[in-house]
């Protein structure tokens, strides 16, 4: 019989996890009263309102009086369909107040409904050749097969490719690690017109969609793509006519400093995957917003959208997430992203003043830092080393939560941290965030002499 507690299957064998007991604003507390600061945003970029808000559960509670579970194929609910006209209303661009909304409940899931509904639309329209969802290396949209299959992050692709039909890939915006080693702005974002080789190599009338996420979270922790990059993107996806996915599930509703990523760079997509600040982590809630004209498209041919769960469009998650956004507007914390981030970001280049930190770089509250053994030739640490994951447990021991990732270098090598504390987070917490990155730098650094 199995002992008391060690039946749960948790992320990792070698870690010794204590029991969160509580939460409020940007902190954490165990059963042993310890106290940590969520640097993370959870895991990870989720809790953008901070932890204990009052009125998201109560919202929740109070949805729930009424029903908390209903058969979403003949009954629809008031709340999914206030939380969508909200959502149009506060859409970037072109797309505002011109775009239909589909919910789920994932990140990976809208990542992969948005690639089903980029495939369907062309059925549809009677092009069903168009079935390629072109990416980038370095990328990540989710974790399942689908969605791995678009990602260009090799370590977490590599055991399942059997599973899945790969597709293209373009080298990532990635000025640190240039892949065409030029240099910005010099080098015409070669990047950015590797899309037109992809999309000719593989036959323009084969290809779906182009997906990207306008700063790269997991796999190149919070690098963003240079300006003028995505102005280049929607010209070629324009001029072959390719639908342009872009990847919000990280960066939507306040995270980067604007409401929505793809702000920075004046355009408007024809689709967007977003989740994690809709409900900023109290309930999983995701989403796929698209021009109306691709929704009616289907609708018009009376093609219902090949997708769903369950729990999709739960009254409870669409409560949870019409309070998150209101609290987001009402207490002004894209703005507070805007001002805090760029202290952060102000406060962290105090890091290059040690010898393992390479780049830091991110955009508001979304903020990460590389790890080098040589600072001239940008040599990562070796993979099997983990040194990310080892930094990040010496901030864990000091009181701060950070997240670790890898694979800067060919999807493989490269530690990174990425850090992105809820967007309520004050300057004077950031400098209690600081003196804690640099009592664990210390640290690390001694460690490794």
């Amino acid at each position: 019989m199995s002992k008391p507690n060690e039946v749960a299957v948790q992320r990792r064998w070698d870690w010794d996890y204590p029991i969160m007991a509580r939460a409020e604003g940007i902190y954490l507390w165990d059963t042993e009263g310890r106290r940590y600061i969520d640097g993370s945003g959870g895991s990870s970029v989720v809790t953008s309102i901070g932890h204990g808000v009052k009125e998201i559960p109560e919202a929740m509670y109070k949805a729930s009086q009424d029903y908390s579970f209903y058969p979403a194929h003949v009954f629809s609910n008031p709340r999914l369909l206030e939380l969508c006209d909200l959502l149009a209303s506060i859409a970037p661009g072109e797309l505002r107040n011109n775009c239909k909304i589909w919910m789920t409940v994932t990140g990976s899931e809208s990542t992969d409904d948005a690639a089903r509904l980029a495939r369907q639309y062309w059925v549809v329209k009677g092009e069903e050749s168009r079935h390629m969802i072109l990416g980038r290396w370095q990328a990540f949209h989710g974790d399942n097969i689908f969605a791995v299959s678009m990602s260009g992050l090799t370590a977490r692709r590599r055991m399942y490719t059997p599973m899945f039909r790969d597709m293209p890939k373009i080298p990532p915006a990635f000025c640190y690690r240039c892949y065409f080693e030029k240099t910005y702005p010099s080098c015409g974002l070669r990047c950015a017109r590797a899309l037109e080789d992809a999309i000719c190599q593989a036959g323009p009338e084969n290809v779906a969609a182009f997906i990207a996420e306008p700063v790269v979270g997991s796999a190149l922790a919070a690098y963003a793509a240079p300006d003028g990059y995505f102005q280049i993107i929607r010209e070629i996806c324009d001029k072959y006519n390719i639908l342009l996915i872009v990847d919000e599930v990280m960066t939507a509703l306040g995270r980067t400093g604007k409401m929505w990523g793809v702000d920075h760079w004046g355009i408007t997509p024809d689709i967007i995957a977003m989740s994690k600040s809709l409900t900023a982590g109290y309930f999983p809630v995701a989403a796929v917003m698209a021009r109306k004209d691709i929704w009616e498209t289907l609708q018009n041919n009376n093609a219902h959208f090949r997708a769903g769960h369950t729990l999709n469009a739960s009254v409870i998650g669409m409560a949870a997430a019409i309070e998150t956004i209101k609290y987001i507007q009402q207490h002004n914390l894209v703005e507070n992203a805007r001002v805090v981030g760029a202290y952060f970001l102000e406060q962290l280049q105090s890091l290059l003043s040690y010898r393992t930190i390479g780049d830091v770089r991110g955009k508001g509250m979304m903020i990460g830092f590389e790890f080098v053994q040589d600072k001239a030739t940008k040599e990562p640490f070796p993979p099997q080393n983990e040194t990310s994951r080892r930094f990040s447990e010496l901030t864990f021991q000091r009181g701060l939560i950070t997240y670790p990732c890898a694979g800067t270098v060919r999807g493989v090598a490269g530690d990174t941290i990425l850090m992105a504390p809820p967007l309520i987070t004050t300057k004077e917490q950031i400098d209690e965030i600081m003196q804690i990155l640099h009592d664990s730098m210390q640290a690390f650094e001694s460690q490794i002499q």
